[in-house]
């Protein structure tokens, strides 16, 4: 006989395994359960925790039962279009299109967005059925970056761009306490592009809400009119016109697998791509060169540490003769002398003294 359900020796728990097979990530499946939409053997269930057997206990989610059988896990990127929602499904009544409608994979599975972006938002979304990874990926604590750039109204010089880093950065610092974040990641700006009349920023968040940028661009007197996510920790979005999706490569799922490791203690969360800004500061500054460094010569600052000290083993060969005065060695060409009246040029045919006035040359 199986242990109650409110005990750990049932087994795993309830919403990690309607999570591994793939019906949301593991925080909706929390809620589903909370909303009263989850039976286990026939019996509604409202509370948390409980332990299920996948093998043994049935489960359904309104009214569908939930296959515990192991399936294809995907990972997909979508460019998500602007007017589309970022759930599963949309309130009953609502004619919204929804991201999932977007995707249909040949295999037919399920596919649950990780993460959300605003209804009007465009850009960089994922969707799998791997509800432990996409809980990971979603979870304050791993504070995984996302990159967004804003169309904001008005014209931003650096030191506005400075203060909406502080003002942003202090709500992140209120709702990661309230969420649960150990460490709250600098917000990271950069102006993107400048017009006369807007500016585009690069907007790159640890545990940012697209929601509170765009509140605080608002109040700052500069309201978004177009935001773009392309960046979702390790990638970045390239080669999908809007609409469209494709899986990710092996290379782009390890290294999202990477992103969620955990970290030394101490250590900031990771960063985001690099975005290759299109606004100049102004002129490309040259690399500085060490003092006494000559042209081409590497620029780095000198090693610190005592100089040497000259001895007959670092001491420079003396010559082997010395050649008396005006005297040239073999196939050295001669070199002019110095013009008259120590002007340190030499003469030049036609002009006295080389000083450019008409006459012949000084006797």
């Amino acid at each position: 006989m199986l242990p109650p359900l409110t005990d750990r020796a049932r087994g795993e728990r309830l919403q990690r395994v309607m999570a591994d097979a793939g019906i949301a990530a593991r925080r909706e499946c929390e809620a589903m359960v909370l909303d009263g939409r989850v039976r286990v053997n026939g019996e509604q269930v409202t509370t948390l925790p409980l332990w299920v057997h996948p093998e043994l206990d049935l489960i359904e989610v309104d009214g569908r039962p939930v296959s515990t059988e192991p399936q294809r896990v995907l990972y997909l990127m979508l460019h998500k279009p602007a007017r589309t929602l970022s759930a599963a499904e949309d309130e009953p009544g609502a004619a919204r299109v929804t991201v999932t409608e977007l995707v249909r994979h040949p295999s037919g599975a399920r596919l649950y967005p990780v993460g959300r972006l605003d209804f009007d938002a465009t850009g960089l979304l994922l969707l799998t059925n791997d509800g432990d990874l996409a809980n990971k990926l979603t979870h304050p604590r791993y504070g995984i970056a996302k990159t967004y750039l804003a169309v904001v109204k008005g014209r931003l010089d650096e030191a506005g761009v400075r203060a909406l880093e502080e003002n942003i950065f202090a709500a992140e610092q209120a709702y990661g306490r309230l969420a649960g974040a150990t460490r709250i990641a600098r917000v990271h700006i950069e102006i993107f592009a400048r017009e006369p009349e807007r500016t585009t920023l690069a907007i790159t968040l640890g545990e940012g809400r697209s929601r509170q940028v765009r509140q605080i661009l608002s109040d700052a007197g500069h309201p978004v009119k177009k935001l773009e996510r392309v960046a979702f920790g390790p990638l970045t979005l390239s080669g999908l016109g809007r609409g469209q999706w494709r899986e990710l490569t092996r290379d782009e799922v390890r290294a999202l697998r990477e992103s969620v490791k955990p970290r030394r203690s101490g250590s900031e969360p990771g960063e985001g791509p690099k975005i290759k800004s299109r606004f100049k500061t102004g002129p490309r500054s040259r690399p500085a060169r060490a003092p006494g460094a000559r042209p081409g010569s590497p620029g780095g600052p000198r090693q610190a540490g005592p100089r040497p000290v000259r001895g007959p083993a670092n001491r420079p060969a003396a010559r082997a003769t010395e050649r008396p005065s005006g005297e040239r060695s073999p196939g050295t060409a001669k070199r002019p002398g110095p013009g008259p009246r120590g002007s340190g040029r030499p003469d030049r045919p036609g002009k006295p003294g080389g000083r450019g006035k008409p006459g012949g040359r000084r006797s």
